[in-house]
């Protein structure tokens, strides 16, 4: 039987922790105690991976550290109350009240559904006064689940935090977001019929109705505080009626169209995507970040009703695309265009991995000379027994994955700037590049026309009659013959000239030349490891493969060549001089000789956000003597992904290997003698406790 996610013994109620590495190890210690966590150090250090990736501090005086752990064996909620306050990263200052949230490995369901609860709950200002002015952990515990309601407060107890194995429909946290809320106030996932009744009940005349959507970069927390938020606002509004679609990270239940036909304007807060923003289009729209929605609700309200009043139509304004609101809403347009451009690349790479290995394949089995093969043999005269035609298969089925290496690239940026519109217009863009000989950069140009020609027409105010063909007949059409011109008549020509003319460029590489590309690509790889300055290395060796050349076959290697040292050398330092890492980082760097070994430069992240000042630039040293060593070997690669086990694809694969083997001793060399100087305490990392102050550099940079 499960046992109660929080009770008496996982609340301190006196937590006198200075720190959120401390508070947690604090709060972590009881649920080690109550057999819940297996493993301490194991449970903190995914905790601190977790923190690094952003704060989990609330506006408030709130912090929520929380994370899914293999040292976990059941959904767990510990508490505590510290009255000196710890820095959990809120911008309005510390936290007295943390809560950590410990969830199994997998257990997505549950880990979201605490979150979500606790979230809805800390809206509730009654519920905060009652914890901070508890005085009893039985009580405390009760409160939390919900077994006790603090007083004047019935709604805390509707939002109570579920216990494991109880029925999602049972809980307004699920994360689907269904709320027991009233009509006035209730959430948008309810079944059909009954926001259908909703939309009768609610049709009194005067009656203003609102739909909103919110979600957030992790689309826990914020999601569901700020629902709650704008939620409780317009109940207490007169004449207002708010439902709230929440889109948090285990997916999310659409809103009854009825109810959108219905409403009278929307409300987005959100700092990532809206999914399916087209069902909104034509009404009056406040779009913000998700912060707006929790501290501001009353005004944006106001401000959509005032929308409203004058009949402004915003839903598919150009200045609410999907991409401008995946960040806060100040990006640059020096932001946005890397955005758009990553959402090119994010898309484009499965395409690139896939065609790339099954051509590798190809080669590996039937050699090179298995392009020479005619498609019509393929087709006629397969033969079960025969290797070549094993491999002239691999070859063209790779092949063809390739040729949607453009296209996708196109149609995904155009998809980042203008939605699912702009896919259409981005696609035939990216053909054309194609056919005109534009290449990738030709793709690029393409993807970022046809994003910009949808934004334009989404400006145009257009008769509601027609708002409904739009998305469908309109856009597309009209899109894909302004970018359809555009590039073959206008500037496919110019692109394909420069295209070229790097083309050219790269075959003309050699000596001081080449081995200054192997280090800028070097650097690039191991700077933020797999991070937008990873991506755009990889991306621009990985062009190249479209037309391969000498010259973008060397590039192609150094690159891969590059990206796999960190994890190899954080592996190496690992080995080599254990006693300077933690218990954690030495089983991580187990793993890292098989990360990087398979071209995984992520393999290297737990180092580098346990210790970046020292890890990151020993990387990029490390990246940057295997480039040049590449370029200057020569080394050539036909394969954009496999790491060592793409090697009989190598040029001069002997001095590849050797270049990737320098590149990564001088790599765990600089970080040994970089962690070898710091002033902490040897004898504690000897035991496998960190010290101070690893501890603190642990959870402050990105993972």
């Amino acid at each position: 039987m499960t046992g109660q996610m929080i009770t008496a013994d996982l609340v301190d109620l006196d937590l006198s922790a200075d720190t959120k590495e401390a508070a947690a190890r604090s709060l972590a210690a009881r649920m080690v105690a109550q057999g819940r966590v297996t493993d301490l150090e194991g449970f903190l250090a995914d905790v601190a991976a977790r923190e690094a990736q952003m704060p989990t501090g609330l506006d408030g005086g709130i912090g929520i550290p929380h994370c899914r752990s293999t040292h976990v064996t059941e959904p767990t909620l510990a508490f505590g109350r510290a009255a000196h306050g710890v820095d959990f990263g809120a911008p309005d200052g510390p936290a007295d009240l943390i809560f950590l949230i410990a969830a199994p490995a997998g257990a997505d369901d549950a880990h979201l559904t605490i979150l979500s609860a606790l979230a809805r709950q800390l809206m509730d200002e009654d519920f905060k006064a009652a914890l901070r002015a508890a005085t009893d952990a039985e009580q405390t515990a009760a409160l939390i689940r919900g077994d006790e309601q603090p007083a004047d407060s019935a709604p805390a107890a509707e939002a109570a935090v579920p216990e494991p194995g109880q029925p999602a429909g049972q809980s307004t946290e699920q994360p689907a977001g269904q709320s027991t809320e009233q009509p006035a106030g209730q959430s948008t996932e309810q079944p059909a019929e009954q926001s259908t009744e909703l939309t009768e009940r609610s049709g009194d005349q005067g009656t203003f109705k609102i739909v909103a959507v919110t979600s957030c970069p992790t689309g826990i927390a914020h999601t569901y505080m700020a629902a709650e938020s704008l939620e409780n606002t317009a109940r207490d509004t007169d004449g207002v009626e708010l439902t709230v679609e929440t889109q948090g990270s285990s997916g999310f239940t659409r809103l009854d169209p009825a109810v959108i036909a219905a409403a009278d304007a929307v409300i987005f807060a959100h700092d990532v995507p809206v999914r399916e923003k087209e069902r909104f289009a034509g009404k009056p729209t406040v779009d913000v970040g998700v912060k707006a929605g929790i501290n501001r609700p009353a005004e944006l309200i106001a401000e959509v009703r005032e929308k409203a009043a004058r009949g402004e139509v915003s839903a598919a304004s150009p200045s609410s695309t999907a991409v401008d609101n995946s960040g806060e809403s100040e990006d640059g347009y020096g932001t946005k265009l890397r955005k758009w451009l990553m959402s090119g690349v994010s898309y484009m790479v499965p395409f690139v991995a896939a065609g790339g290995l099954l051509i590798a394949l190809g080669f590996a089995i039937g050699g090179y000379e298995v392009a020479d093969v005619k498609v019509e043999t393929l087709l006629n005269s397969f033969d079960w027994g025969s290797t070549t035609s094993w491999a002239a298969l691999l070859f063209y089925t790779g092949q063809a994955a390739f040729a949607f290496l453009v296209p996708v690239l196109a149609g995904y940026i155009a998809y980042g700037m203008a939605d699912r519109p702009g896919l259409v217009p981005g696609f035939v863009g990216g053909s054309i590049a194609l056919t005109v000989n534009a290449g990738f950069l030709g793709g690029l140009v393409a993807g970022l026309i046809a994003g910009a020609v949808v934004m334009a027409i989404q400006r145009v105010n257009v008769p509601a009659v027609l708002r409904g063909i739009m998305p469908v007949v309109v856009i597309p059409l009209l899109s894909s013959i302004v970018v359809g011109f555009l590039m073959f008549v206008v500037i496919g020509k110019p692109i394909a000239s420069l295209q070229s003319a790097l083309t050219d460029w790269l075959n003309s590489l050699s000596g001081a030349n080449a081995v200054i590309l192997g280090v800028i690509l070097g650097l690039m790889m191991c700077f933020d490891l797999g991070g937008p300055l990873n991506k755009v290395a990889y991306a621009f060796a990985v062009g190249g493969l479209a037309d391969p050349t000498d010259g973008s076959l060397k590039v192609m290697a150094a690159v891969m060549a590059a990206g796999m040292v960190p994890p190899l050398a954080m592996a190496l330092a690992t080995t080599v001089r254990g006693r300077l890492f933690t218990k954690a980082e030495r089983e991580n760097g187990k793993a890292a000789w098989v990360l990087g070994a398979s071209f995984i430069t992520e393999g290297a992240i737990p180092f580098a956000a346990a210790d970046p000042l020292r890890v990151i630039p020993a990387s990029m040293a490390g990246g940057a003597v295997t480039g040049a060593l590449s370029m200057a070997f020569g080394c050539t690669l036909r394969a954009p992904h496999g790491g060592i086990f793409v090697v009989p694809l190598i040029g001069n694969a002997f001095l590849y290997l050797i270049a990737i083997a320098v590149g990564v001793c001088v790599s765990a060399a600089l970080v040994v003698v970089l962690k070898g100087m710091r002033k902490s305490a040897p004898e504690a990392l000897v035991t496998g406790e960190e010290a101070p102050a690893a501890r603190e550099s642990k959870v402050t940079a990105a993972a």
